[in-house]
């Protein structure tokens, strides 16, 4: 069994949800080393989110948008926790709701994701800036590499 992890710090987004598939292909090439396996994505923020879903249609992602924009609303007056604006409590809680990794199988050295499945960063906050990802992927060896 191998195991390779590397930190990959994505440049700062708008809130919304973002496919970053590719990027996380390119900073973990071991990946290629790999004939089964699997990666785990991990985000280190508490404002921001990991998933895995459509990658074709972009109006999906708005849709993600709009859907928990409504679900978990800023300025609402029973939150207490407002220190770094109306949109912080409101992004802890659609981070929690949605998680922070994602694991995905690796199969004959690729990503093993579906047709239309990528993976999103999911921004929460209007000004959420750099946002960092320990991606660690361990499995076994594809002979002779």
């Amino acid at each position: 069994m191998e195991i390779f992890q590397t930190i990959l710090t994505l440049r700062a987004r708008k809130r919304g949800f973002h496919l970053i598939t590719d990027e996380v292909e390119i900073a973990l090439p071991e990946i290629k080393l790999l004939k089964t396996g699997i990666c785990q994505v991990f985000i280190q923020h508490t404002s921001a989110s990991l998933t895995i879903n459509e990658n074709a249609d972009p109006t999906v992602r708005k849709d993600f948008e709009t859907f928990f924009s409504k679900a978990v609303q800023e300025d609402d007056p029973d939150f207490e926790h407002d220190y770094e604006g109306s949109d912080d409590m409101p992004a802890h809680l659609k981070s929690s709701i949605l998680g922070s990794s994602v694991t995905i199988p690796i199969r004959n050295a690729r990503f093993a994701l579906g047709t239309w499945q990528g993976i999103y960063l999911c921004e929460h906050r209007d000004c959420g800036g750099e946002r960092t990802l320990v991606i660690t992927a361990w499995g076994e060896k594809v002979l002779g590499r």
